[in-house]
């Protein structure tokens, strides 16, 4: 018996993802997948990450199979930020649900910039109030230009303000996202908004500083045991993309012995909710299902242009 042609596998690199990926249909995806998650629809180990000492980077791979079936291998290098080489890198495989076939290998260093930022976006849209107008960034670097880009997809912000560890590239970025670079206290004091996107070890952000009602969307990562958030913010309501994932990485959660109130899912679902005027944190870490659900999105578009 003839053995059926070996069909063709495609291999999208950045240009492609980009060319195919728009942030107004990634938001709802991510939405969707989150919810898919949370109602047991999506089958996701935690993350396996491995030392790569040597260097000070870090080796993670993330499988999920729900609706897509794939999975996402990266690497995270913090020191890459000193010689101007993005921290993270990674490859997502896609393989036909039905049959198990693959069906392409795309870079994934794009997809993991943009869904991070499209998730916060989802969450910030469900819970932040409509007329949310101030937003603060801590940090400059990939995922402070991403968020910003993202959310105003959502909110209409009038004040953005800006706060890096270095001022130069504060100011950078507060004039391409025509806002103020000033202290974290100032930025933060009466914002409705936070996004905290650094590679910090210790809180950037302290509680005392936020208003009542505000939302906080915590997205950077430097290890399980490392925090961008002091134990005054994380007596917040917590709200998380998995449990499990995010109680054994987070440092926000791992150092503060924070409770954990929902995942983001059980909120966008209408499953858990929360009370108007409730302080807010979203300690984001990243799960499979937000990649291979974006990864889907591309594919999707890719097959389109075929």
């Amino acid at each position: 018996m003839a053995e059926s042609p070996a069909k063709k596998i495609a291999f999208l690199n950045e240009t492609d993802v980009s060319s195919l990926l728009s942030m107004e249909l990634l938001i709802p995806t991510m939405a969707q997948a989150l919810i898919d998650y949370s109602r047991g629809r999506i089958a996701q180990p935690n993350r396996q990450m491995l030392d790569v000492a040597e260097h000070g980077g870090f080796f993670g791979t993330m499988p999920a199979a729900g609706r897509s079936v794939g999975v996402k291998l990266v690497t995270f290098y913090p020191g890459n930020a000193a010689h101007r080489i993005p921290t993270h890198h990674a490859m997502i495989m896609l393989f036909k649900p039905e049959t198990g076939e693959p069906l392409a290998v795309m870079d994934g260093r794009l997809i993991t910039e943009m869904r991070t930022a499209a998730v916060s976006t989802a969450v910030v849209n469900k819970i932040s109030p409509q007329n949310a107008k101030s937003l603060a960034v801590l940090g400059t670097g990939l995922q402070a230009h991403a968020h910003i880009a993202a959310l105003r997809h959502v909110r209409q912000f009038d004040d953005i303000r800006i706060w890096g560890r270095t001022a130069e590239n504060a100011a950078s970025l507060a004039v391409s996202a025509n806002g103020r670079a000033m202290t974290a206290e100032d930025a933060v004091r009466d914002a409705d908004v936070i996004v905290t996107a650094t590679a910090s070890k210790e809180p950037i952000l302290k509680g005392d500083w936020l208003k009542a009602g505000s939302v906080v969307a915590a997205v950077g990562w430097n290890g399980n045991d490392a925090r961008e958030l002091d134990d005054t913010v994380m007596q917040n309501t917590v709200i998380v993309e998995s449990r499990d994932g995010t109680a054994s990485e987070s440092g926000n959660i791992r150092k503060s012995g924070a409770a954990i109130f929902a995942e983001a899912g059980e909120i966008l679902a209408g499953d858990k909710t929360i009370d108007p005027g409730t302080t807010v944190v979203f300690d984001s870490v990243g799960m499979a299902a937000e990649d291979v659900a974006a990864a889907s999105l591309v594919w999707d578009a890719f097959q389109l242009t075929a």
